[in-house]
């Protein structure tokens, strides 16, 4: 049974920023280019969730419940496990079985400072901490 995928609103709002930005600083073309390709990457989730590396970052804190995977130079960050109610997000596939939560798009290149802001801001792992 595949696994629906679903986007926190703070991964809609990064899509939508990377988009934008792409949109301004190259061609909208483009743009959609790499909203195609990023789609495409987070959607093979739901038949292969297991299939995304640690992320040497929260490895390093002792966190391994979360997977990366890359549409380069893009890293999706996300975490498999049962449905969660109290996350806001947007859905994408079936409503059934367990569910792979896309939390973070974002350039390889600032994905530490990205993390120490979601971190103080409690937005990114405080709701799902040991909750499988």
């Amino acid at each position: 049974m595949p696994f629906l995928v679903q986007l926190t609103d703070d991964a809609v709002r990064d899509l939508e920023e990377i988009c934008d930005y792409i949109e301004q600083h190259d061609a909208p073309s483009k743009a959609d280019h790499v909203l195609e390709q990023i789609e495409r990457a987070f959607g093979s989730l739901a038949k292969h969730p297991s299939r995304g590396n640690y992320p040497k970052e929260l490895l390093d804190i002792g966190i391994r419940e979360y997977r990366e995977i890359f549409f380069k130079p893009y890293r999706i960050i996300y975490r498999v496990m049962g449905n969660n109610p109290r996350l806001k997000m947007s859905r994408i596939g079936s409503d059934r079985g367990s569910s792979v939560f896309v939390f973070v798009f974002v350039s390889c290149r600032r994905i530490s400072s990205l993390f120490d802001e979601r971190e103080r801001r409690s937005r990114l792992f405080s709701p799902l901490m040991g909750k499988n």
